[in-house]
């Protein structure tokens, strides 16, 4: 039987446990220790406004601290409010999830929805309490690769990005700033050599300060057509009376577009770029695997005390709006494909009659010999193939999901390891068409999540509520949705909780099986310190619209009302109007209106999350080192001066309970096996195979840039002990164990296949690790629950291990 607490008896317990762990260096020692009523007290003795933001901005972080402790205990609570401080309006919404501290259960029991439970009573005001930062944008006509779309939004043209925004704030009584104008950026009427464009800004930790990026220029006559790249810019003197200064960031990528910046836990500043690899030009710009279209190549960390960029991950399609959450987990929103080139493929099939010109390079040096069009070898044909287990079904994937990674680049995965499985789940075609045990969807009893993603999209713009730790805000629309807005969701996922146990919510309407979206359109929802709610809207609910200015994007309050789902309550500004003109450049185009608002963020200090660094190594793996005489630290180090990282996998026959898409029947020859009763196909692995992105795809009538594909991995070769096996493999040791040294820096993906090197289980997503990075996943599909067996995931001392490591002392 539960035990009910009032939220102030809930609070009062969660004290006794947050300052404990800060006692141990587990929190925020000063926030802990001066409780909510002090800090308030405070507050209003405070002599100056911003001394007054700091100590309410920590009143709210202990409040959503105090919060996350709460549901560590497993209590229920009333409504009553946390803050003593009184609202000028408040409202009562169900929004918010489990916390990570909810038990992972480790059977196979199946799992019952529990909405309740991961959407608990929260009360919310209903206006900003401290400066709100945002963009404005002249309204842009074109639909596809523009600043505001899905993807391929990060181009400086003027056709992607019409100029004449600026930088706003907004401050609680309702003042406007003109943040750029005031600091000498941007031109009125004619857009110019002065001209701007802006987007995205991020507060520091301090609240004093803020990086955005800016575009500078914009024809000055027809037909003259500049290269123009979006940089960095940090900007100060955010308070009222004080005097803007911006300046441009040092050391980040020149001549390419650097987007969408954050500052990192230790004032590193990181940003989503198009700079190729090592910055090689020949290379530019990195083609995404579906369209074929320039994309943004990964996150990249600039150390401002080095002056130093380094890209983080490998994004082969894309890496969207990174955000920092109250863990310290990088957070964003990739685009996932790892499928064959769909424009090779039109030209093989129809003749060249849709002329792309596809064409292989002998390696990605700027000398490389062209080739003619290879086939490529992964992932399956996505118009079908054969193989010696009968058909292969077509197979391509197209979803925008959630991925976490530390701020030093390891650890990259889907956030919290999860999947299609738990969130696109409505149909996941399997691969051989003969196995009768392999399904075409997810066991629903193996999810908590009820609310599907388009299976042609999925979610943008991921942002955390700041009142609730480890739950987040998110716009839900399809890949081509006009300005990647749509409906605003939101979902659960603090460090440590089972996939299986993540839901999503819908806080708008949305109409099954329409292009419409009832209500208007959303983009960048935003939680703010006082519960308050803020994205940027439109009343257009067809997507068949002609874009620019009939869309009006304006930020709005907003609140869950009786329905249950988000309701508009005020504008934040009364708009902002603009008459500007410029050439595109072949035409000359004007506007009169009023301009799109973007991108809000509140000023606010916000404390710093804890630093994550690399994972340690986990228990077996370590006991395999001791055993071996193997020094960790001086085997990190190696690995580091060669740029390799190790991978270990403990048993490649044992596979998540939920993935019943690929082969899960699977033994080693003469060794272990995971076969589940009931007969079916048994299909033998041998061979750990890996693949590495390279950047050999290139295409004709003069468009630049290069494609990666899947390339059997030379560099594995030349670094693992031989095999009989695939180039670029390894082999599955007796226990279902494998160990790889792979290349950093580029992504890379993996599949097993059978003695013969047939393929039977194929990786889904690329994954980039960094020098000197150990990860281990217990099984082929990491298990969230239960393997198909219903066993837990496998703690075997991975002897895989132990023989790299022996070939490693013999041969270093």
């Amino acid at each position: 039987m539960p035990v009910y607490l009032t939220t102030r008896s809930m609070f009062a317990l969660a004290v006794v446990l947050l300052c404990s762990a800060c006692a141990s260096g587990g929190g925020n020692s000063e926030s802990a220790s001066l409780g909510v009523k002090q800090l308030e007290d405070q507050a209003e003795a405070a002599q100056s406004p911003e001394e007054k933001a700091r100590l309410l901005g920590l009143r709210d972080t202990l409040i959503a601290r105090l919060r996350l402790a709460v549901s560590k205990l497993g209590f229920s609570g009333t409504t009553e409010a946390a803050s003593s401080s009184p609202a000028t309006s408040t409202t009562t919404a169900t929004a918010g999830a489990a916390s990570g501290a909810q038990s992972a259960d480790q059977g196979a029991a199946p799992l019952a929805p529990s909405v309740g439970a991961q959407f608990p009573t929260v009360t919310r005001e209903l206006a900003p309490r401290n400066p709100v930062l945002f963009t404005t944008q002249v309204p842009i006509a074109a639909t596809f690769g523009t600043r505001s779309t899905a993807f391929a939004n990060h181009g400086g043209t003027v056709t992607s990005a019409p100029r004449g925004g600026d930088l706003m704030i907004r401050y609680p009584d309702g003042t406007l700033r003109n943040l750029t104008k005031e600091a000498g950026y941007g031109s009125e009427g004619f857009q110019g050599a002065n001209a701007i464009a802006v987007r995205e800004p991020a507060v520091h930790w301090d609240g004093k300060k803020a990086l955005f990026s800016m575009v500078i220029g914009s024809p000055i006559k027809r037909y003259v057509a500049e290269d123009y790249v979006w940089q960095i810019y940090e900007v100060s003197g955010l308070g009222k009376g004080e005097t803007v200064q911006i300046t441009k960031v040092l050391g980040q990528p020149t001549g390419f577009n650097n987007i969408t910046p954050i500052y990192g836990p230790s004032d590193e500043i990181l940003f989503t770029s198009d700079s190729p690899q090592n910055g090689e030009r020949h290379l530019y710009p990195q083609l995404d695997e579906y369209e074929s279209t320039a994309t943004v190549t990964g996150i990249f960390r600039l150390d401002r005390t080095t002056g130093v960029s380094k890209r983080l991950n490998h994004a082969i399609s894309g890496a969207f709006n990174p955000t920092i959450d109250s863990f310290g987990r990088i957070v964003f929103v990739r685009w996932d494909h790892l499928q064959r080139d769909q424009q090779a493929d039109n030209d093989r099939t129809l003749g060249n009659s849709y002329n792309f010109g596809s064409h292989n390079y002998s390696s990605e040096a700027i000398t490389a010999s062209k080739l003619p069009l290879l086939d490529e070898v992964f992932p399956e044909s996505r118009l079908g193939q054969t193989s010696k287990y009968g058909p292969v079904r077509p197979f391509n994937s197209n979803t925008f999901m959630p991925w976490e990674m530390n701020p030093n680049g390891t650890g990259e995965l889907s956030l919290n390891h999860v999947g299609r499985h738990e969130f696109f789940f409505r149909l996941l075609p399997s691969s051989f068409t003969s196995d009768p045990n392999l399904k075409d969807i997810a066991n629903p009893l193996f999810r908590s999540n009820q609310f599907p993603l388009h299976v042609d999209g999925g979610m943008y713009q991921v942002r955390e509520d700041p009142i609730r730790p480890g739950h987040y805000f998110a716009v839900q629309a399809r890949e081509f949705a006009p300005n990647a807005a749509g409906a605003i969701i939101e979902f659960n996922g603090p460090p440590g909780l089972s996939p299986e146990k993540m839901q999503i919510r819908a806080l708008t309407a949305v109409e099954e099986g329409s292009t419409n979206q009832i209500g208007g359109r959303f983009k960048n929802p935003v939680g703010l310190s006082n519960g308050a709610i803020l994205v940027s809207h439109t009343p257009v609910e067809s997507q068949d619209l002609p874009a620019g200015a009939a869309w009006n994007f304006r930020l709005k309050m907003v609140a869950i009302g009786t329905t249950g789902k988000f309701e508009i309550r005020s504008n934040l500004t009364a708009g902002i109007r603009k008459a500007v003109s410029w050439w595109d450049p072949d035409n000359s185009r004007t506007f009169d209106g009023e301009l799109w608002e973007l991108d809000p963020v509140e000023v606010k200090p916000t404390p710093r999350p804890v630093v994550r660094s690399t994972p340690i190594v986990e228990t077996p793996e370590k006991s395999v080192f001791t055993e071996e005489g193997v020094n960790e630290a001086d085997f990190r180090n190696w690995l580091v001066s060669r740029n390799l990282a190790l991978i270990i996998t403990r048993n490649n026959t044992s596979r998540d309970r939920s993935d019943v898409q690929q082969p899960f029947n699977l033994a080693v020859p003469n060794g272990t096996r995971s076969v589940v009763p009931g007969g079916g196909t048994v299909y033998e692995v041998s061979n750990f195979q890996i693949f590495q992105a390279d950047m050999v795809r290139g295409y004709g009538n003069g468009k630049n840039g290069r494609r990666p594909l899947a390339t059997q991995s030379e560099i594995v070769r030349s670094n693992n002990p031989s095999t009989s096996g695939p180039v670029g493999s390894v082999q599955i040791a007796l226990d279902g164990s494998s160990a790889a040294l792979v290349p950093t820096g580029k992504a890379i993906t993996w599949q097993l296949t059978d003695p013969s090197g047939e393929p039977v289980v194929r990786e889904r997503n690329w994954i980039t690790f960094q020098p000197g990075e150990i990860r281990t996943c217990a099984g082929c599909h990491a298990i969230n629950e239960s393997d198909q067996l219903g066993r837990a995931s496998p703690a075997n001392k991975p002897e895989a291990l132990r023989a790299l490591l022996r070939y490693w002392k013999s041969n270093r």
